[in-house]
């Protein structure tokens, strides 16, 4: 049986760890499918995007699956070279899986091949791509989205999920079950979401909304009337409310949520007394209240949160 070729792109500002360590991923994989009686199942190649002129006659034509890493170099990834927006595109063509790593998503949108799917990138490059890119369904809750022959995966050691990912479709999950724990690493699902930090935006110029922000960074126990932040911003509620959504993204109730799961976190992992006294602490009366907003945020329960972050 041939074996999958595998495709990994060293670009300019690609974290060499990931290039190197997908390699060796995957190597490892092929150890384990030996050991269970099988054959070897992957083979990969480090595809360096300064030789794409080469690699037709590297026999880089017949890859099946081509992953972009993760780019630290945000002048490369927000406007890639050309010759490799134009390899990208003939291995798509030619039926090959395409898959990216945080900021490599922004690679793949350039090169068109993101349009009306739904894909994920590192949560803090969110409202760049959206602004960049409004055409494409952004899911930065999650980690990883297979969407068949695009694969997305979001921060930037998610290439590790995405290996996994790739692991489990092409040999077995037992095979990505045995090399999660030759590598100490969890195969359970995960999303994004259990890792964001609410960053309001604040840089948007508009100083009425910017006041109403701070006055409910101040008072994010409170809860949110209109009428009042409009008086004080002396715009209409009508007019203060589209002006803050365009501002910020959120709606005001929205916006006092996030604040204060966030607020909730911090006194979580700071170990802060019960659950009953940090709902309380961050505005919130009714427990069950405080719990559905928290899981509808970051994923997952507060005690989920505890568990996972507090040792």
């Amino acid at each position: 049986m041939s074996r999958l070729k595998i495709g990994i792109v060293h670009y300019p500002g690609s974290l060499l760890s990931a290039v190197q360590g997908l390699s060796e991923q995957f190597y490892l994989a092929n150890h384990i499918c030996q050991q269970q009686g099988m054959e070897a199942v992957f083979s990969t190649q480090i595809c360096d995007s300064q030789s794409i002129p080469g690699w037709c006659e590297d026999g880089l034509n017949g890859l099946n699956v081509v992953i972009l890493p993760p780019c630290l170099d945000d002048s490369y990834y927000a406007n890639p070279d050309p010759a490799l927006l134009g390899w990208l595109q003939a291995q798509h063509r030619q039926g090959a899986i395409i898959c990216s790593v945080c900021a490599g998503a922004f690679v793949l949108a350039c090169a068109g091949l993101l349009d009306g799917r739904k894909v994920t990138t590192h949560w803090a490059l969110s409202d760049r791509f959206v602004s960049a890119f409004p055409q494409i369904e952004l899911d930065t809750n999650k980690l990883l989205i297979n969407d068949g022959d695009i694969i997305t995966a979001g921060g930037l050691m998610s290439w590790v999920d995405l290996g996994l990912e790739l692991v489990a479709q092409f040999s077995n999950s037992q095979i990505m079950r045995k090399l999660g724990r030759y590598l100490i690493v969890d195969t359970g699902p995960r999303e994004q979401s259990y890792y964001q930090s609410f960053t309001p935006k604040l840089d948007h110029g508009d100083q009425a909304i910017l006041k109403a922000q701070h006055q409910l960074q101040r008072e994010f126990q409170q809860t949110v009337v209109i009428r009042h932040l409009a008086e004080l911003t002396h715009l209409t509620e009508r007019t203060f409310l589209r002006r803050f959504v365009k501002a910020t993204g959120l709606k005001p109730t929205q916006y006092l949520q996030q604040l204060r799961i966030r607020k909730a976190c911090e006194l979580i992992e700071s170990g802060s007394g019960s659950m009953e006294k940090i709902a309380s602490e961050v505005g919130y009366e009714d427990l069950s209240a405080f719990r559905k907003t928290f899981h509808k945020i970051t994923g997952q329960t507060p005690r989920e949160f505890k568990k996972r972050f507090v040792r």
